[in-house]
Formats: C-alpha cells, structure tokens, sequence
C-alpha cells in the first residue's frame, strides 16, 4: 500500500499547501515542484533506505579502535539525502536552501521515517543547525549551520548525563574560559569543557568529515562551583575536530572521546553514544579539556536548546508515526492475504446455537473476521490521523515564518501547546498500533520473518526519545496550558470549536461533533479543577492522564476536521478513501474518545492514589 495517496490528500485537499505559493518566500514554487520533491524523496526512500532496514538492524554499529563502523547501506543512503538537498529544503537560497514550505518538508521527510527510521541521524544534524541560525553569531552560522546543512558536517544534541538522566538541573559538565584572550576567538568565545554525556544519537561515526555536538554546561562561579538548578546551564559548540574561521579542518583532534556504544531496543542502525569531553585523550594545544565556543548567552543555554529540543520532540512524533504506518501496512497486506479460519453464520438446524460455522467451507482471509478488522481500524485512527496532526503542526510553522503578525503569534502559541501532544501521543498510540501489527500477525509477528517485530522495537524507544511520558505531561499542564494567561489554550478550543460548527451542519458528522464539544467543556473543567488548589504538586500529581484526555481530544477534532474536508470535496474519484476516512472517525469517535472520561477523573478529583502509597508498600 502507498503512503502518497494519504500524502497528498493531507497537503492539498485538507491543508491547502498550494495556497503557501502565493507568499514572497514561496512564489518560485508551484504544485508541480511540490510534487517533484515528494517523488524524489519517495523514489530514495524506497530505493536506498527501505531495503536495508533489515540489515541496519543485524549489523549495529560498531567500533573498531579507531572509528565507527556502519554498513555500506547507510553512507549510501546518507549520501543520496544528501544529494537531494532536503537536508537544507527549506532554508533560504543563500545558504542553498530551496525555501521549500516546511510542510512540505515535513511531509516529504515521512517517506525516509517509514522506510529506515533509524539510517542517518538528519533530524538532530537539521535541528542544531537551525538553533545557531537563531541564536548563533554569523560567523558560528557561516562555519558551523551552513557546513551541516549542506550534509558537509553533522549534528549532535548532547543533554543527558550518566548521572543525571532528563534532570538538566543536574548537568555537572564544566566551561572555563580558554586563556585571558577566551572572548577574543572569531568563532565565539571559547571555554574548556570537561564531563561526560549519555545517549548522544549519531554522536560518533564517519558519514561526514565532521560532527559539531551542541553541548549544554556550566560556566563555574568565583569560587569555581556550579550554579544549582538550571540557571546557570550554557550552551556550546564542540566540533568534533577542530576548524578554523573558513569552516576547514586543521587537522586537529578536538578532546572529545567516544566511551562507549549503547546498544539498544530498537533504533539499531544509528550510533548510540557515551562521550567523554576533556579527558584528555586528544589534546588541543597540548592541553586537556574539549575547546567549545559559546552561543548566546552565558546562563541562558536552556533557552537556546529549547529551540532544538522543540523540533527534534515534533520529529520525534513523526517518527513514531510513520513507524506505526509502516506496521499498519504490513499487517492489512498481510490481513488481505492469509486464509485462516471461518465465518460465523446464523444455524438453520434450529438448535439454539449461539454460533455455527462450516468446517468444510473454504477458509477466508482473515480481513473478514471483526477482531482483526477492529485491529486495522485502531492502527488506520491511530497512524493516519497521528500523521495529520504532525503536518498540522508543520503548517504552523510555516504560518509562524510567513503569516501575518496575529497569524504569525497565534501559530507560535498554538506550537507550544500542541508540541507535548506531537511529541507523546504518536509516541504511545503508534506503539499500540505496532503492537496490534504483530497480534494481527499472529504467531509470525514474533519472528524476524516479518517486519513488525523490529517495527515495534524501533518505536518503543520515541516514548523516551526527547522526554518520556511524565516530561511532556507536566509541560503540558504544569506551563503550556497556563502561558500567557491561558491564550494559548483559548486559541485551541477556538478551532476545535470553529470544526465543531462547520461539522455539526453535516448530518454524518452532526454526533461525532456533538461528542467532540462535551469533550472539550471536559477538558476546561478538568484544567481548572487540577489548579483549584493552587499546589503544583496536586495538579501534576496526575498529569499523565490529563495528557493522554487532551491528546485524545486534539486527536478527534483532526479526525473530524479531515472527514469534514473528505466529504466536502468531490469524492467521486475516492470513493474508497473517503469511506475510509471516515470510518477512521467512527471509530475513533465511538472506541477512543470515550477513554478520556476515566482519565479525567482522577485529574479532577486530584486522585492522590499514586502520591499516597508509602514507599514501603510498593
């Protein structure tokens, strides 16, 4: 089964992309290079990425001594991204971007996330590079952003620590100034880095001649002691090998080591790494301590990061996605396919019986049967309806670039309450999804005969991937939903609203937007009865089950949208697709969105079942 149906239903039909033409930034392109560039990267995808996902998986990186070692397939396919241009698609001209809509970006990036999720590490390489063209100097854009986005050079987040995990308070990494001329360096000002950091993606391996680690640390006080809590945290470069001012290698070893290799669950194909900075191991200058250059700020690297870590949480979601399509997918070609079993039918012999079947009739395919049925629809609600919430959001940012100044605003604080939901609900109902892949399966889903099992394993890790469950849940509810008095939030329940009307007038969906606007009065209730104490630790107490009410909520109202649009156009020509669509949102209305009640209980009751149990009792 083809994604690019579903593609191009999403951009065109439902987020009118081609109407982006008609901006300045955009009006070299049309639909016709728009279709161009989703062909391209199909074409790649199937041709360099998918056939070797199975063999990313068996052989994981590894290291012999000297360097990193990964398969021919992947400095294959990382050569053909970035051949493509996709890896700058839309930055501007003179970087040698294509100032291509970020939509489309996003959409066109799908194809390589359903082929291979884990060749290639582009996600982190385009997300450092666009947090120096925010918060870097020009100079750190000329060497550093423009090297990475021509896939000269690539990029690596590094947060986590061995010992501190996502607690960034606890970062103990250590910058002190490099010399009494430190601030005098042409690429920023230069510190001496030492510490250790954990879980670093793509943090070490030869697909390009250079890897430039964004790296948060502390700069000592006077007394040579770091700063408590997270106001003291900075943000630096720290190429892996050393360059100069005309963005070329010296020749020099930076101090920044490779430890170890994480082998991991899933995610095989990319390097997972443990890092050393300022060991030693590789002096500068004949000295200890990793060179790294500053940007921005000193004590305000955290909100530099957050810049990063906002994109890579939306990739994330969109990895998590398109990871659960794939397995949907496999599983309704294999459902269309294997005979097993047969149908239940009404007994003429007047018994009684509840059920009956022919055993000498021929068996079906097991599409026929309900449960399996019931299993497809969950992954089709679950993946597609995932995938147009991760486009939504790519929408935003280019209405955030290229819209009006209210526009523009109104799409920034719309991105900060739906990132946490981008970011964690593709995360757990794609891994669901997965896993009715393999129940569908049967007992092949287990094997290696079939891909659904490494499916499964690659996704299991992006509920951990930038900020696990608990994470996105208090950002959502402890800050997200709160900021700037709450605007953020209005704003949504006023397109939510907006699709409720419009769909309320179609005698299909009348129902679905009826349930849809009790589920948002249920929403805003909830919001203020976690808060009616004023305790932040009773509002977050249960801030998981709230996430998953919102997500599940915000989930509904895109399915209703998209069936809203599905049957507004001419359907003639997609009769089929329409049907599904809108199956999709009969089922998620009908089996999902009724979840959100028991989840909100307890997030309005403040429930301290979790809070209370002694420690002991565990």
């Amino acid at each position: 089964m083809s994604l690019r149906p579903t593609l191009d239903f999403l951009l065109y039909d439902w987020l009118d992309a081609e109407s982006l033409n008609q901006r300045d930034r955009f009006t070299d392109h049309s639909r016709e290079t728009f279709d161009a560039v989703l062909d391209t990267c199909e074409r790649i995808a199937r041709d360099k990425y998918a056939p070797h996902n199975r063999t990313v998986d068996m052989q994981e990186p590894h290291f012999d001594g000297e360097k990193v070692i990964l398969p021919q397939a992947t400095h294959d396919a990382h050569k053909a991204f970035v051949d493509s241009g996709m890896m700058s698609a839309a930055q501007d001209y003179d970087i040698g971007g294509m100032q291509l809509p970020y939509t489309l970006q996003a959409a066109a990036s799908s194809f390589f996330a359903m082929a291979s999720v884990s060749i290639g590490s582009n996600m982190l390489t385009s997300g450092n590079a666009n947090l120096l063209l925010v918060h870097g100097t020009d100079m750190q854009k000329e060497v550093f952003a423009k090297n990475e986005f021509s896939g000269r050079w690539a990029g690596t987040m590094c947060l986590s620590e061995p010992q501190a995990g996502s607690s960034l308070s606890d970062v103990a990494t250590r910058a002190v100034p490099d010399g009494e001329d430190f601030q005098d360096d042409p690429l920023g000002p230069r510190y001496r880095l030492t510490g250790n950091k954990m879980w670093i993606s793509a943090g070490d391996h030869e697909l390009t001649e250079n890897i430039v680690h964004i790296v948060l640390a502390k700069i000592p006080d006077e007394n040579g002691k770091l700063v408590p809590g997270t106001r003291g945290i900075s943000l630096f470069i720290v190429p892996k090998k050393m360059v100069d001012t005309a963005g070329q290698l010296t020749g020099e070893r930076n101090d920044v080591a490779l430890a170890g290799l994480n082998h991991k669950l899933g995610w095989r194909g990319t390097t997972n790494t443990l890092l050393n900075f300022g060991e030693g191991k590789f002096p500068v200058d004949g000295q200890a301590g990793a060179v790294g250059y500053l940007v921005g700020q000193a004590g305000k690297g955290l909100h530099c990061m957050f810049h990063m870590m906002n994109e890579a949480r939306i990739g994330v979601g969109t990895a998590a996605t398109m990871l659960g399509m794939a397995g949907y997918y496999a599983s309704l070609d294999y459902a269309k396919a294997r005979p097993q079993g047969r149908l239940v039918k009404k007994p003429t012999d007047g018994s009684g019986s509840a059920v009956g079947k022919d055993s000498a009739s021929p068996q079906v395919r097991i599409i026929e049967h309900a449960d399996v049925r019931r299993m497809l629809l969950a992954q089709k609600a679950y993946c597609e309806g995932a995938l147009a919430l991760e486009l939504y959001c790519a929408r935003l940012v280019d209405e955030q670039k290229t819209g009006d100044a209210q526009g523009a605003d109104d799409a920034r604080l719309l991105l900060e309450v739906l990132t946490p939901i981008a970011k964690s609900w593709p995360s757990e109902w794609c891994l669901e999804a997965n896993s009715l892949a393999i129940q569908v399966h049967g007992g092949y889903g287990y094997t290696r005969d079939f891909p659904v099992e490494q499916y499964w394993r690659d996704n299991r890790l992006n509920m951990i991937h930038e900020g696990t469950h608990g994470i996105q849940a208090a950002d959502l509810l402890g800050r997200k939903v709160l900021m700037e008095g709450g605007r953020g939030l209005t704003l949504l329940a006023g397109r939510i609203t907006d699709t409720i009307g419009r769909a309320a007038e179609v005698p299909e969906l009348a129902h679905h937007a009826k349930a849809l606007s009790e589920a948002l009065q249920r929403i805003g209730s909830a919001t203020e009865a976690a808060w009616s104490t004023g305790d932040p630790a009773d509002a977050l107490a249960n801030a998981v089950p709230y996430m998953q009410a919102f997500g599940h909520t915000v989930l509904a109202w895109i399915w209703l949208d998209v069936a809203h649009r599905a049957l507004a156009i001419d359907a003639a020509k997609s009769k089929a697709a329409t049907a599904g669509r809108t199956g999709a949102t009969a089922y998620f209305f009908h089996y999902e969105l009724p979840k959100i009640g028991a989840w909100l209980n307890v997030v309005e009751s403040r429930d301290p079942t979790c809070t209370a149990l002694p420690e002991e009792a565990f």
